[in-house]
C-alpha cells in the first residue's frame, strides 16, 4: 500500500510491508527541487531541469576545434550542448515512512541522474556516481530507521561536460526496493539462450539469492507469451547462494521484430521470503563471414538508426508515451534497430524495444582516457569504466531485444596499443558477464584503428562514415564482415528547399575545409534543404550507403546518423547563432518526418509501398523558374503531370542520385497540381499522388497520435497542428503565431515547431508555425475525463478546438 501526501513542504511517501514480508518496489516520484537549496518547489520525476530555458547562447558557451569533424583551430560553439540552462547545481529531496520492524534489506535504484550524483539518507552520505548516464544502486539499509527517512540527491553538471544536450536532473525513475535478508538479485540474475533446433529451444536461467538459508529451494516458472504456464522446476540454492535451471521449451515462440514474443520467468523462495519475475525473449545471435548478422539463424542486414537521449521538447526527463511514438515512427518506417548514442539506455526504452520489436546496440561512452570535451567522462575513466560497463551489462542482459554491446564512440586513442588494449578488456567485461552478444564500437579514424589492431579486437568492427575506405577495411579484417555503425549525417531542414538542387557538403562553413568560406556564415540563414541533396565534409548522403549495404554481403547493416533531431551540435551551423538543435534527423525536433523518412521507407519497408513526391508545389515567386522534382519510391518507375502535362517517366538508374530516386530536374514551376503516377516493371498503373499549389490560410487543423489516454498523470497526446486553405489544402509556408490552452483532465505540457533556430521556449502555450506545422503535446492528470485543446491563430482570427478522452 502506498500513500501520498504533502506535509512540512516535503513529501511524504509511507510504505507498509505485507504480511508475508516479500519483495516491494516503490516508484519515488514526488520530490521537492531546488537549484539553491533556499527556495523549494514540488516536481515529479522523471524530471529536467533545464528543458524550460531560456534558450541562451550564454548557456555553455564553448570555444573549441571538433577534432572528430577535422577542425584545428577552435572557433565559437554557441549551440553545441543546447543552449538551455543545463549547468550548474541541482537538489532534490522526498521523504519516506517506515514501520517498525524495519525491511531486513533496502536499496535505491536510479536509472539515471543528470550528473555526478550523491545521494545522502537522513543526513549521511550512502552513495554516489559519476556517470550520469547509467543505472546505478544504492545500499539504503545501514542508514534507514523506522518511521520518517529524508532522501536527498545532489548533483552537479559542469561547463563543457557534454558535446549535445544531456538534460539536468532526475530524468529517470528511481525506485526504493524492500526485500527480506535472504532475497533474489535481480541483476545478478539472467536467463540465455542456448540454442534452437528444430522449433525446440534449451535456455538456462542463472539464479544469485543474497544471504541463502541452508535447505532454500528456488522454484522457476516459465510463463508462455500467451500468459500460460508452460512448465516448472525447483532447485537447492547452493550456499554461495547461486542456482542453475535448464530448461528446453518445444515448439518455442521466438522474438524477432517481427514477432517479438516475449517469455516471463516467475521465480519464488519457497520459503515465502521473495519472488520477482524476469521478462525476456527466446532468441539467438551470431556474426560470422559466412552469415553475416543472423537472428535466429536467419541473415539480415541491420536497418538501424541513432537516437540521443533526449525527446525533443520533453528534454532529458524519460517518458513512455514519447519512447513509444520515436519506436513506432522508425518502424513504420522500416527501421529494425536502433543504436543507443553515445550513452547507456533507460529500462523504460528498452522494455518498450522488447514489447514493439526494435533490435538495440546498447552504447556504453563517448570517450575513454583522452577528453573530447574538457570535462567529459574522460576524468572519471580510469576509476569508473569498469563499474559502469558491468552496470550496463547486468542491469540489461535480460532484454532480447539488445543485440550487441558497444564499447566507444570514435574514441581518439584507436590509433594507440594502450587503446586497443582498453578496448580487450572493456570487451572481455562483456563477454564474462554475457558471452552471448557481440561486442562493437563505432570507429572513426579506419587507418589508424587497422594499423593499431584496435578494429581486429572486436567482435564486430563498426565504421563510422567514409564508406569509399570500406574496400580497404575490409582487406585487412580477418572476421571479413564490417558494419556501418554511424553512416549518413544527411542534413535537413522540415519544408525547406534550396536552389539550385546539387549536392552539398556544406565545406564552406568548416574552417578546416578545403572549401571554406570565411564569409559564409554571414550569410546563411541556419536551414538546410530538403531535397535531402545536404551532407558534412566528413559524411554523405543515404544513397551512398545503401549502394555498399546492397551490394557487398560483407558489410551487415547500418545505423543512421540520426533517427530524429535532438538538442545541441548543429552542425553544418556550429558557429551559427540562434542554431541550437540537430539538423540530422530523419524526423524532426517535433517527431514529424522530414522528406528522407520517406526516402528511407522506400528502401526500408518492404510490407508497404511509398509514393513521395517533393517539394511542396506553392511557390510565389518562382514563376517560370527551374523547381525539381523528386520522388521517393519502392516502385520501379513513374511519370509527372504538371496541370496535366507529362513530363515524361523517370526510371531507376545507376548514377550516384538516381538508384534510389526518381528526379525531373528541369520543371519549371507554374501554379496548379503535380501529380506523379507510378508503373511497376510491365507498365501498369500502380499508385498515384499529388501536390496542389495552397491559397490563403483559413482554416486550422489539429490531428492527434491517439484520440483515447490513459489517466495515470504521465500520458502524452502529441497533436500536429497545420494550416489549410478553404479547400483544405496543406500551406507549407505558413508561421503564424499560435496560442494553446488546456481544459478538462489534461495540462499542456509543450510545443515544438522543429526549428533549430527557433528561441520560443518549449513550455510557454504559444509558438510560430515552421513550414506550416508544430506539435502540441498534452499530458494526462490522473482524473479521468476530456481534455480539451484549443488553439487560437490571433492574426487570422481563427480558432479550432480538439477534445481527447482520458480513462
Amino acid at each position: 500500500m502506498i500513500t501520498l501526501r504533502y506535509k512540512t513542504s516535503l513529501l511524504l511517501l509511507s510504505l507498509a510491508l505485507t504480511a508475508a514480508a516479500q519483495r516491494q518496489v516503490s516508484d519515488l516520484r514526488q520530490w521537492q527541487f531546488s537549484r539553491d537549496r533556499a527556495t523549494w518547489q514540488p516536481v515529479t520525476i522523471p524530471h529536467d531541469w533545464a528543458i524550460s530555458g531560456p534558450f541562451d547562447k550564454k548557456w555553455d558557451l564553448q570555444r573549441v576545434a571538433i577534432e572528430q569533424n577535422g577542425e584545428t583551430e577552435a572557433t565559437e560553439k554557441s549551440g553545441r550542448s543546447g543552449a538551455l540552462p543545463w549547468i550548474g547545481e541541482g537538489h532534490y529531496r522526498t521523504t519516506v515512512n517506515l514501520p517498525s520492524p524495519l525491511p531486513a534489506h533496502a536499496e535505491l535504484v536510479f536509472d539515471g541522474a543528470m550528473s555526478e550524483p550523491v545521494v545522502s539518507i537522513n543526513g549521511q552520505e550512502a552513495g554516489r556516481w559519476a556517470y550520469g548516464y547509467n543505472a546505478f544502486r544504492i545500499d539504503a539499509t545501514p542508514y534507514l530507521r523506522a518511521g520518517e527517512n529524508t532522501i536527498e540527491v545532489d548533483l552537479t553538471n559542469v561547463e563543457e561536460s557534454s558535446r549535445w544536450y544531456p538534460g539536468g536532473g532526475l530524468y529517470r525513475p528511481v525506485e526504493l526496493v524492500l526485500t527480506p535478508k535472504s532475497h533474489i538479485d535481480e541483476w545478478l540474475t539472467c536467463v540465455r539462450t542456448l540454442s534452437i533446433n528444430e522449433g525446440n529451444a534449451q535456455i538456462s536461467l542463472s539464479a544469485k539469492v543474497i544471504n541463502p538459508v541452508a535447505g532454500q529451494l528456488l522454484k522457476a516458472t516459465l510463463i508462455a507469451p500467451d500468459g500460460s504456464v508452460a512448465q516448472t522446476a525447483s532447485a537447492k540454492v547452493l550456499p554461495q547462494g547461486e542456482v542453475t535451471f535448464l530448461m528446453t521449451v518445444e515448439q518455442a515462440q521466438l522474438w524477432t521484430p517481427e514477432t517479438p514474443c516475449l517469455y516471463r520467468m516467475n521465480l519464488t523462495l519457497q520459503d515465502g521470503t521473495d519472488d520477482t519475475q524476469l521478462k525476456f525473449g527466446i532468441r539467438t545471435i551470431q556474426v560470422s563471414k559466412e552469415g553475416g548478422f543472423q537472428l535466429n539463424g536467419v541473415t539480415r542486414k541491420l536497418k538501424g538508426v541513432c537516437l540521443h537521449h533526449d525527446l525533443g521538447p520533453l528534454g532529458a526527463a524519460i517518458n513512455k508515451a514519447a519512447l513509444i511514438r520515436q519506436i513506432e515512427t522508425m518502424k513504420a518506417m522500416g527501421a529494425d534497430a536502433i543504436r543507443t548514442s553515445h550513452n547507456m539506455p533507460s529500462q523504460w526504452q528498452m522494455d518498450i524495444c522488447d514489447s514493439l520489436g526494435m533490435m538495440v546496440m546498447a552504447e556504453s561512452f563517448d570517450m575513454w582516457l583522452y577528453p573530447k570535451c574538457k570535462n567529459g567522462y574522460a576524468r572519471f575513466f580510469r576509476e569508473w569504466a569498469d563499474r559502469d560497463m558491468e552496470n550496463l551489462v547486468l542491469r540489461n542482459r535480460n532484454h532480447p531485444s539488445i543485440v550487441m554491446w558497444s564499447i566507444g564512440n570514435e574514441i581518439p586513442e584507436q590509433w594507440s596499443d594502450e587503446g586497443r588494449e582498453i578496448a580487450r578488456h572493456l570487451q572481455d567485461i562483456c563477454h564474462r558477464l554475457d558471452p552471448t552478444r557481440p561486442v562493437t564500437q563505432g570507429m572513426d579514424r579506419a587507418e589508424d584503428a587497422l594499423k593499431s589492431g584496435f578494429a581486429q579486437v572486436m567482435d564486430v568492427p563498426g565504421f563510422n562514415y567514409r564508406v569509399h575506405k570500406y574496400e580497404n577495411n575490409i582487406r585487412q579484417l580477418p572476421k571479413g564482415f564490417l558494419l556501418g555503425s554511424e553512416t549518413a549525417s544527411t542534413v535537413s531542414s522540415r519544408g525547406i528547399y534550396k536552389f539550385p538542387v546539387v549536392p552539398d557538403d556544406n565545406s564552406r562553413f568548416a574552417s578546416w575545409a578545403e572549401g571554406y568560406d570565411p564569409k559564409a556564415i554571414e550569410n546563411a540563414d541556419g536551414q538546410c534543404s530538403s531535397y535531402d541533396v545536404e551532407y558534412c565534409p566528413w559524411s554523405n548522403l543515404p544513397d551512398d550507403d545503401w549502394v555498399w549495404q546492397d551490394d557487398y554481403p560483407w558489410v551487415i547493416g547500418e545505423f543512421v546518423w540520426t533517427g530524429y533531431d535532438y538538442l545541441g551540435e548543429p552542425s553544418p551551423y556550429d558557429e551559427y547563432w540562434p542554431s541550437r538543435s540537430s539538423y540530422f534527423g530523419i524526423c524532426d525536433l517535433a517527431g514529424l518526418p522530414k522528406d528522407r523518412y520517406f526516402l528511407y521507407r522506400s528502401h526500408w519497408n518492404h510490407e508497404e509501398h511509398t509514393l513521395h513526391m517533393l517539394p511542396h508545389w506553392t511557390w510565389p515567386g518562382r514563376e517560370g523558374e527551374v523547381t525539381p522534382v523528386y520522388v521517393y519510391t519502392d516502385y520501379p518507375k513513374a511519370e509527372l503531370f504538371v496541370n496535366g502535362r507529362s513530363e515524361g517517366i523517370r526510371s531507376k538508374g545507376i548514377s550516384r542520385l538516381d538508384r534510389y530516386r526518381l528526379r525531373w530536374n528541369d520543371v519549371r514551376y507554374e501554379p496548379g497540381v503535380i501529380e506523379v503516377v507510378a508503373y511497376d516493371d510491365e507498365g501498369h498503373e500502380v499508385a498515384r499522388t499529388r501536390q496542389v499549389t495552397a491559397g490563403e490560410p483559413t482554416e486550422l487543423q489539429l490531428v492527434a497520435d491517439r484520440t483515447t489516454l490513459k489517466a495515470d498523470g504521465d500520458d502524452l497526446a502529441f497533436i500536429t497542428v497545420s494550416l489549410t486553405d478553404k479547400n483544405g489544402t496543406f500551406c507549407p509556408t505558413a508561421d503564424d503565431e499560435l496560442t494553446f490552452s488546456v481544459s478538462g483532465a489534461g495540462i499542456y505540457q509543450a510545443a515544438c515547431n522543429g526549428d533549430a533556430t527557433s528561441l520560443e521556449p518549449f513550455t510557454q502555450p504559444q509558438m510560430k508555425l515552421f513550414s506550416g506545422q508544430l506539435v502540441v503535446i498534452v499530458r494526462t492528470t490522473t482524473t479521468p475525463g476530456d481534455i480539451t485543446l484549443t488553439v487560437t491563430d490571433t492574426p487570422r482570427g481563427l480558432t479550432k478546438r480538439l477534445t481527447i478522452k482520458s480513462e
